[in-house]
């Protein structure tokens, strides 16, 4: 039934990303003259890109290269430029939809179609490249978010907790050894106490990390109390027993539906995440389930990668709730789409005594850019009683 569901899903999205594939295609072929050899360039290069993600995320299944790295690489740009393709040729479609109707359009647009069509294609080209490479070099470029939180509570020697927490990292093709080492060398300069990564650490398929060796520059990490970790969607997505086995044998402790004293100060509460009913058939435990075994006394510190349900947390006892999974949209303006879906969608909230932070996470999904927000470490300076 499961694989029947999953079958239905990536059938939908496929479908999807076909049509509007299809849509831009044929939009950009009428803006080229028909005698143009422009066309057949265009049809090449459109072809590579819009097929170069699908081919590379199913070939590197089957055996890693070069060649696999580019499709992929190719692949997700296209991902992020189809998004804004799309939505500029919508605007100039309603705009000339509305023309028909209400002649406002100048007589210099007019006078010589073929040609305005030529160059709006061209003007588009280059707005979107643009756009993609800005939003590529402000994906590398991940500011530190720093939070001061204070928790009343004072039942041992400790009174502060420096805590970094780094979530949506997507290791992988994309995020690759020079990536990562610049996340963790940026972690590393905020001196930890301990450092968290709330979910999605591992971007699906297993291959990429394995073979570029990133749980070694995990080891990296340099932290008094080490660092946890907790599951989320795209662990479930790619093999999540895989993905944590891996994790663990490079040195990060991972928590599914379990808690963790540490050095006798506080509580760590990781939660599985919510994919555990749709890949795996099973119902997470409850958070009451969780905070039997959690002496209340102590300050908690909860992971859940999915920001559903935050009355959970405040009604539970959580002192502060650490989420990611939304990247904020990523791009603009899927911003605007997570902000209706998610009570937080990025930032801070209070929730009766529970301090809560969804992260717009560090590393991408899908396009190696954003354009809609900020890539961001957070540096959480608690202070007790």
């Amino acid at each position: 039934m499961r694989k029947r569901a999953f079958f239905i899903f990536f059938s939908i999205v496929l479908t999807v990303y076909g049509l509007i594939n299809f849509y831009i295609f044929i939009r950009g072929w009428v803006a080229f003259p028909q005698d143009s050899s422009l066309r057949i360039l265009f049809l090449v290069v459109f072809l590579i890109f819009s097929l170069s993600f699908i081919a590379g995320r199913f070939l590197e299944r089957v055996a890693l290269s070069w060649f696999t790295n580019a499709l992929v690489w190719i692949g997700s740009f296209w991902l992020g430029a189809m998004v804004y393709f799309f939505l500029i040729i919508v605007a100039i479609d309603l705009l000339r939809l509305i023309n028909f109707t209400i002649r406002f359009f100048p007589s210099f647009v007019t006078a010589d179609y073929e040609r305005t069509k030529y160059v709006t294609a061209l003007a588009v080209i280059g707005l979107v490249a643009l756009l993609v490479i800005a939003g590529y070099i402000n994906a590398l470029k991940p500011r530190i978010k720093t939070l001061r939180l204070t928790i009343p509570k004072d039942v041992n020697p400790t009174k502060a907790l420096n805590i970094v927490a780094a979530s949506d990292i997507h290791l992988g093709t994309v995020i690759c050894k020079a990536r990562l080492e610049r996340i963790v060398e940026k972690i590393n300069e905020l001196k930890p106490d301990l450092v968290l990564l709330p979910g999605d650490v591992v971007d699906e398929d297993l291959g990429p990390v394995i073979k570029q060796n990133l749980g070694e520059t995990l080891r990296k990490i340099e932290s008094r109390f080490g660092v946890v970790a907790i599951t989320g969607n795209h662990e479930y997505i790619g093999g999540v027993d895989e993905a944590c086995r891996y994790l663990v044998e490079h040195g990060i402790t991972v928590l599914r539906d379990s808690s963790l004293r540490i050095d006798d100060c506080f509580y760590i509460v990781g939660r599985e995440d919510l994919s555990i009913n749709r890949f795996a058939g099973k119902k997470r435990k409850s958070l009451e389930e969780l905070m039997a075994s959690v002496d209340r006394r102590y300050p908690i510190i909860m992971m859940d990668h999915q920001p559903f349900h935050l009355e959970e947390a405040g009604n539970g006892g959580v002192d502060v709730q650490l989420s990611g999974h939304t990247h904020h949209g990523q791009l603009w303006p899927f911003n605007f789409i997570t902000k209706k879906v998610y009570e937080l969608s990025w930032g801070y909230k209070k929730k009766g005594n529970t301090h809560i932070y969804v992260s717009s996470g560090v590393g991408t999904w899908g396009p190696p850019m954003r354009t809609g927000n900020r890539p961001e470490i957070v540096n959480i300076q608690l202070s007790f009683g």
